[in-house]
């Protein structure tokens, strides 16, 4: 049988699909939201937060040699694998909370289960039919493992979290930002990590002197980063119940957990959308216009399922936009450039706009402007790392188009450049404005002489 009508159902509690609810009911449409997984998507449960958490988690063993210059003096630090998982799952159900909260005081209602298109204006979930005049589909992606020998034996990004043991050597595949990520994760906490990728340089995409000088920082931690390297095969040792995983160049090593981060594809899979005639992309992402409309009347996605930019704030605009589109002024767009993104590799990677090789692609004559140094409190600490930044700059213009960091609290410091970017600052602005001495960001505004 079919139910009451709503004016919104939103297939997908994620970050995407809780805004794009809360944001509509709050408008006065009435709104449904259906999922069969805890509130908040892979951010809140399985992503950025979580990993945040250990990212911070995993700078304290490091932190206390560091104070060793600083004239404290402690007993070597020890982990408390349990109770580190302990206190994740406790702030991620507080999180949970709070997403039904939300949700609840906006009117909302939420469906436990997995809902599908069944028809126009119509979707299923639980056997009840429901009709919508707009259905949104924003059910996020999921990690994939390529179909080595024995890929059932590793993991993904979903279960590192909760690992029953702590891993004491783990096997990280893949060299985009999961994998470096939770390779200095576990490095951090103390784990030996080997990292395998079979390109040249991790951290594909973003500028080239960024991604080779943080793979150079990750080694220097004791992270074994290998390029041009992959896996063939993985087996069970029987005698010790580790893994025997084998290399492509005919070596083998020895790890407790394999970490597969090698890319992630949208869930579409049993949402009825290809029987309601939806155009999917070959990896299944919804095919969507600028108003995040699908080639079905009355069907809509945001977020990861549309594989455009995965990151949670560009997930909650394109939702803003759209409930703006249906229930608004139709004023609201998502621009996708200048975008900040950071990576929580030990040291952070932060970044915005375009990197030299894009500058240059575009025909742009560029100023470079680089600068590589120890933060100061390492002057005492005894870390060797060090920090670098970077400057596109568009000749012709002056405009800064490109800002790039690797360093502690890249993220931080990018975020506010960001908006800089965003309004068009020339690197006459950047000259003019007056440092934050001492600090690291400073450099950013005192870069005088181009290096190319």
């Amino acid at each position: 049988m079919t139910s009451e009508a709503f004016d919104l159902f939103v297939i997908g509690a994620g970050s995407g699909g809780v805004r794009a609810a809360r944001m509509a009911a709050q408008r006065g449409a009435r709104v449904a939201v259906a999922d069969d997984k805890p509130l908040g998507g892979t951010c809140v449960n399985l992503g950025c937060i979580p990993k945040k958490l250990y990212s911070f988690a995993a700078h304290y063993a490091e932190a206390f040699e560091e104070a060793h210059g600083y004239g404290w003096s402690a007993s070597t630090p020890v982990l408390d694998w349990a109770q580190l998982k302990a206190n994740r799952a406790r702030e991620i159900s507080r999180l949970n909370g709070i997403y039904e909260s939300l949700l609840d005081g906006a009117g909302v209602q939420v469906l436990r289960g997995r809902a599908r298109v069944v028809g126009p204006g119509e979707v299923e979930i639980a056997g009840q039919r429901i009709r919508a005049r707009h259905i949104l589909v924003a059910t996020g992606g999921h990690p994939v493992v390529p179909p080595v020998s024995g890929a059932e034996l590793a993991i993904t990004s979903n279960e590192i979290f909760d690992l029953p043991t702590f891993p004491q050597h783990l096997l990280v595949v893949g060299g985009g930002y999961i994998a470096c990520e939770f390779a200095s994760i576990f490095r951090g906490l103390g784990a030996q990590v080997t990292q395998l990728y079979r390109g040249t340089q991790v951290l594909r995409g973003f500028d080239a002197d960024i991604s080779a000088f943080v793979a150079d920082e990750m080694r220097k931690k004791g992270i074994d980063l290998r390029t041009g390297s992959d896996v063939e095969g993985i087996a069970r040792d029987a005698a010790t119940g580790r893994l025997r995983v084998a290399l492509r160049d005919g070596s083998v090593q020895l790890a407790d957990q394999v970490l597969y981060a090698t890319g992630r594809v949208p869930n579409t899979r049993g949402l009825g959308l290809a029987e309601a005639g939806v155009a999917l992309a070959p990896n299944g992402a919804v095919l969507v216009d600028d108003q995040y409309a699908t080639n079905v009347a009355g069907l809509h996605a945001v977020g990861d399922v549309i594989d455009r930019i995965h990151l949670t704030p560009v997930a909650l605009a394109e939702a803003m936009a759209l409930v703006d589109h249906l229930f608004g002024a139709k004023q609201r767009a998502v621009d996708y450039a200048m975008i900040p993104t950071a990576v929580f590799t030990h040291p952070s990677v932060g970044a915005v706009g375009l990197t030299e090789a894009q500058a240059r692609a575009q025909g742009r004559a560029v100023r470079i402007f680089r600068s590589e140094f120890k933060a100061l409190k390492h002057t005492l600490s005894g870390n060797t790392e060090r920090t670098l930044m970077k400057l596109v700059v568009d000749a012709d213009t002056d405009r800064v188009v490109g800002l790039h960091m690797v360093g502690a609290d890249a993220g931080e410091t990018i975020q506010g450049f960001a908006v800089a970017l965003k309004a068009g600052a020339t690197k006459a602005v950047f000259d003019a404005t007056i440092g934050i001495h001492p600090t690291a960001a400073e450099e950013f505004v005192t870069m005088r002489e181009p290096v190319a």
